[in-house]
């Protein structure tokens, strides 16, 4: 489990592997950076781009995936599970909440 935390912002809880997801798409990659780490005010805008960036990445995807398949004469394919978009909606979110009140987000600590 993530627990994500902020002063300006009430904690945010994320199963395992989609935590690990988001902190992927920000560019924590290494296992150290995904156990424990700091979001700064200053990163929060980049933060928010990359998952603006992957959140459409993903639509569009699913989009492309959809219109192949219509062009095939088959049905469309149905996407299981909750979608990125609502798992980093409540991130974003709470990203722009940390960025006005200029306070950090950690996690792991």
């Amino acid at each position: 489990m993530y627990k994500f935390k902020s002063r300006a912002a009430g904690d945010l809880i994320m199963l395992e592997p989609n935590g690990r997801q988001i902190l992927t798409i920000l560019g924590r990659t290494d296992a150290a950076s995904q156990a424990q780490g700091i979001l700064l005010p200053e990163h929060m805008p980049e933060a928010i781009e990359k998952l603006q960036a992957a959140i459409q990445a993903d639509e569009d995807h699913k989009a492309r995936l959809i219109q192949e398949a219509q062009d095939r004469g088959e049905a469309p394919p149905r996407f299981e599970g909750i979608s990125l978009r609502q798992r980093a909606v409540p991130f974003i979110e709470m990203i722009k909440r940390c960025q006005k009140a200029e306070k950090e987000i950690v996690w792991g600590v």
